[in-house]
C-alpha cells in the first residue's frame, strides 16, 4: 500500500484557511519590507555612502580587527559631512563628520537613539538614557555635585589612588621595565572614582579580584557586540541567548557593587538630615548630593533613580579617564620632546612638592595641550548617536524625518582636514589660545557639546591631569618593542592588543 509522508492530501476547510492566512501574512510581511526599504532608500538618496550588501548592509565591513574607525575616516573623505551606514537592510544610521553638522545636531537637545536602551538593564535611566523633562530634572539636581567647591578635595583622593598605581609599577619594572597601562589605569580610574565621588574605599588596586571591574568589561563587550549583531536588537532572542545569559549575570554583579555603596552610605547619614551637618564631619561627594537632592516640589530621586545615577556615574567617570590616560600617556611615550616640556613644566609648578593641589591644575598649560591633543587623536567616546525627535534640515539643505538616528563620528571629525592640518600628526600647539580662538565651536568634541554635553568634564579633566602629572614626575616613558595598539571602539576608545610602554625611574 503507497503511504504518503508530510502533509495529509485531504485538508479541512478549516486548515485550508489557516494555511491561507500563513501564506497571507508572510506576503504582506515581505510587501511592507519592499515599501519600507524604498521609503528609506528615498528619504537617505541625498545623502551618497559605501555600497551595501544585498543582507548585510555595510555590517560586514566592520570586523573589529582594529581598522573599523580608520574606515570611517576613508568614508567620510569620500562623502563628507554626512554618510549613511546600514545595519541589514531596514536600519541606516546616518554618520556626520564635520563641525557644522554636529552644531546643528548637537544644539537641539534629541533624546539618546533607542540602541542606548541596550544599556538600560546595566545603569538603569540614568542621565545617559533619560530625555525630556525626567532628564532636565536629574541633570538640574545633579549639577551641584560638580561645582568646583565639590571637587576642590578630588585632587587629593585622586592622587593618592595614582600613588599607589605608580607604586605598584615601581616593583613591576623591577622584573620587566614595559606595563601594559589599560589594566593598571582601569583600576586607578576605578579606585579614584570610588574616593571621591562616592567616600568609599574600594581597595581594588591591590585587590586582583575585583568582581566589578570584570563585570565593567564584560558588559561594555556584550552591549557593543549586541548592538553589531542584528538579531540580538530582538529582546528575546538576545535574552535566550549564551550571551544575553553573560550580560544578565554581569548586570547582577555590577548592580550588587552599587547597592553596597548606596546601603553603606544609607546607613551613615540615618541620622544626618542636613548637607551642612554632613560637610562638618567630612568633604560632600557626588553620593551625597543625589541623596539630598530636593526639587523645587521638595521631592528626591526614586530608589530606582537614584541606583540609576549612580551606576551611569560609576560607569562613566571611570571608564572613560580609564581610557583616555592611557591614550595620553601613549602619545607621551611616542613623543619624548612634548613629554620632557610637561615634566619640566610641572616640576617648576610643584617644587619640592610631590602632592598635586587644587591650584596646580590651572598652571598646566603646556600639559593641558598635549592631554587636548591626545584627546583629539584618541577620544574616549569614539561616537555618539541621537533619535532625531523633529525633522532636521542642516547647513547645506539636506535634511531628514523625525525618528530618523544619526551619529556624530567624534573621530573622524578630529580628523576633518579643513580644519587639523595634517590631522594624524601629534602637535600640543594646536590647542595654544592663538591656535584655538578662531577654531569652530564643534570642532573639539571630547566631553560633546550643548545641552547634552558630559556634566562631569572637569571632573575628568583634573583626573587626567593629576595622573599624567604624577607619573611623569616619577617616569619616563618610551615605546615598547611590542605591536602598536589597535584602536577597538566599543562603548569607550580601547585598544585590541592593550597599550604597553616602556617605565624608566626619572633621576
Amino acid at each position: 500500500m503507497a503511504r504518503h509522508y508530510g502533509l495529509p492530501l485531504n485538508l479541512s476547510p478549516v486548515s485550508h484557511l489557516l494555511v491561507a492566512l500563513c501564506l497571507a501574512a508572510v506576503l504582506w510581511k515581505a510587501i511592507t519590507l519592499y515599501f519600507k526599504r524604498k521609503q528609506l532608500l528615498r528619504v537617505y538618496k541625498p545623502f551618497p555612502g559605501p555600497p551595501q550588501h544585498w543582507l548585510f548592509g555595510n555590517m560586514h565591513e566592520f570586523q573589529q580587527d582594529g581598522a573599523d574607525l580608520d574606515k570611517l575616516i576613508l568614508w567620510s573623505e569620500q562623502y563628507p559631512y554626512g554618510h549613511p551606514i546600514w545595519f541589514g537592510n531596514f536600519l541606516p544610521v546616518l554618520f556626520i563628520n564635520r563641525a557644522d553638522y554636529a552644531k546643528t545636531l548637537l544644539g537641539r537637545g534629541d533624546p539618546k537613539a533607542w540602541t542606548y536602551n541596550f544599556l538600560t538593564p546595566w545603569i538603569g535611566n540614568g542621565l545617559l538614557i533619560l530625555a525630556g523633562p525626567k532628564w532636565y530634572q536629574h541633570r538640574k539636581l545633579l549639577t551641584p555635585g560638580f561645582h568646583y567647591d565639590i571637587l576642590k578635595p578630588y585632587v587629593k583622593l585622586m592622587s593618592d589612588s595614582t600613588k599607589v598605581m605608580l607604586d605598584k609599577w615601581e616593583m613591576l619594572i623591577n622584573k620587566n621595565n614595559t606595563v601594559e597601562l589599560f589594566e593598571h589605569i582601569s583600576l586607578m580610574a576605578l579606585d579614584s572614582i570610588m574616593k571621591c565621588a562616592f567616600s568609599y574605599e574600594s581597595n581594588c588596586q591591590t585587590d586582583s579580584k575585583n568582581s566589578y571591574v570584570q563585570a565593567v568589561y564584560d558588559l561594555a563587550y556584550l552591549s557593543d557586540h549586541r548592538f553589531r549583531w542584528f538579531p540580538y536588537h530582538n529582546d528575546l532572542v538576545y535574552y535566550l541567548s549564551p550571551h544575553g545569559f553573560l550580560f544578565r549575570r554581569a548586570c547582577r554583579r555590577a548592580h550588587a557593587h552599587t547597592d553596597t555603596v548606596i546601603k553603606q552610605r544609607k546607613e551613615l547619614l540615618k541620622n544626618e538630615k542636613e548637607l551642612e551637618k554632613i560637610q562638618q564631619k567630612r568633604h560632600l561627594d557626588f553620593l551625597d548630593i543625589l541623596l539630598c537632592a530636593k526639587d523645587e516640589n521638595g521631592e528626591g530621586l526614586s530608589d530606582a533613580d537614584l541606583r540609576a545615577e549612580v551606576d551611569t556615574f560609576m560607569f562613566e567617570g571611570h571608564d572613560t579617564t580609564g581610557c583616555a590616560i592611557p591614550w595620553t600617556l601613549y602619545c607621551m611615550a611616542e613623543h619624548p620632546e612634548h613629554q620632557e616640556k610637561c615634566r619640566e613644566e610641572i616640576k617648576e609648578i610643584l617644587g619640592d612638592r610631590d602632592t598635586i593641589e587644587w591650584n596646580d591644575l590651572s598652571q598646566m598649560t603646556y600639559t593641558t595641550m598635549c592631554i587636548k591633543e591626545s584627546l583629539r587623536l584618541y577620544p574616549p567616546v569614539p561616537m555618539v548617536s541621537r533619535q532625531l525627535a523633529t525633522p532636521i534640515t542642516f547647513c547645506d539643505g539636506r535634511s531628514l524625518p523625525k525618528d530618523s538616528i544619526v551619529s556624530v563620528s567624534i573621530y573622524s571629525l578630529h580628523r576633518d582636514p579643513d580644519i587639523w592640518k595634517n590631522p594624524e600628526v601629534f602637535d600640543p600647539l594646536r590647542f595654544s589660545p592663538e591656535n584655538s580662538s578662531h577654531r569652530h565651536s564643534h570642532a573639539f568634541l571630547p566631553f560633546l557639546a550643548g545641552q547634552r554635553n558630559c556634566i562631569g568634564q572637569t571632573f575628568a579633566m583634573n583626573e587626567i591631569k593629576v595622573a599624567v602629572a604624577l607619573t611623569l614626575l616619577r617616569f619616563e616613558l618610551s615605546p615598547s618593542n611590542m605591536e602598536p595598539p589597535k584602536k577597538l571602539p566599543q562603548l569607550v576608545l580601547r585598544s585590541k592588543n592593550g597599550i604597553h610602554v616602556t617605565l624608566k625611574k626619572v633621576k
